[in-house]
């Protein structure tokens, strides 16, 4: 069933009949209209209302999905023990609630993924330009919660890139989701859990950390 793609009090504002008239069209059509003109005329508004609140369709579609990723972010946030989930187990609550957002709104998540995601193998989409910069805002802050906790590693020379590094991840657990024909996308959940496992593994403190901090021990205790 499909889900509304906005909340209830914003319903009869241009904006929201605008954003749900383009989704419930790629729903039934599998692409985007032809033109605003044909869009605004079904809804019996001016076209120059459309352009008053969006550029352009695609507009829309990053709004959407950034919208996906800010409902997945407030949604785990509720959960009775998020205060106490250390950083991976932050990352993995926001992104088994966003695949759950996606299997609500699948065809249309679906659709925009695959019209999306094989043309820049690697690159990131327009169409989730704004998700990106939300989700690296989250990185961001789980990463900082993370040193402090001494769950992840204090490493000064790369991990300013730590939020590229895991919005890397979520593309690749997007690609994963758009080609999973498993029932209710139950290898996208595993998939999940060994790539955050993977990553913890690499950004918390390993050999590598052990044996640089071995090397230091080594030439302080020459210069004395």
């Amino acid at each position: 069933m499909k889900q509304p793609i906005t909340a209830a009090p914003e319903a009869a504002t241009p904006k929201a009949r605008i954003k749900q008239a383009y989704f419930d069209y790629v729903l039934k059509k599998g692409s985007p209209p032809q033109s605003v003109y044909k869009l605004t005329q079904k809804l019996g508004l001016p076209e120059q209302e459309f352009y008053r609140v969006y550029a352009n369709f695609d507009a829309i579609d990053r709004e959407i999905w950034a919208d996906f990723g800010r409902e997945a972010r407030a949604t785990a946030a509720k959960e009775p023990v998020w205060e106490q989930y250390g950083a991976r187990e932050k990352l993995l609550g926001f992104y088994y609630t966003l695949i759950e957002i996606l299997k609500r709104n699948r065809s249309y998540a679906l659709q925009s993924l695959r019209r999306s995601l094989h043309r820049m193998p690697g690159l990131t989409p327009r169409v989730l330009d704004d998700f990106r910069q939300d989700f690296e805002e989250f990185v961001t802050d789980i990463m900082r919660e993370g040193r402090r906790t001494d769950e992840v590693a204090s490493r000064k020379l790369i991990q300013d890139g730590y939020p590229r590094f895991f919005w890397q991840q979520l593309l690749f657990v997007l690609g994963f989701f758009a080609k999973d024909d498993t029932v209710d996308f139950e290898r996208t959940d595993a998939a999940i859990e060994k790539a955050v496992t993977l990553s913890f593994d690499l950004v918390g403190r390993n050999t590598l950390d052990s044996a640089v901090d071995f090397v230091r021990f080594l030439l302080h205790s020459r210069r004395r």
